[in-house]
């Protein structure tokens, strides 16, 4: 997702994507542990998009803008 696309979601939908988020950064650790993971570069594509979605959450939350 691009950060515009972040910016426009609402708290909740953001808090619901970070869910979805979270749940496929387990399912890859699990994949990891058992030897089948496909795209070991999808670790870090995952919790830069779960950092993406907590910043914007906070700064909305704050009231702040930045960028």
């Amino acid at each position: 997702m691009k950060i515009k696309e972040i910016r426009d979601l609402t708290i909740e939908e953001l808090a619901n994507k970070e869910q979805e988020l979270r749940k496929e950064y387990f399912n890859l650790k699990f994949q990891l542990a058992s030897g089948r993971v496909e795209s070991p570069a999808r670790f870090t594509h995952v919790r830069r998009e779960i950092a993406r979605i907590k910043t914007i959450m906070k700064e909305k939350e704050t009231g702040s803008k930045a960028g």
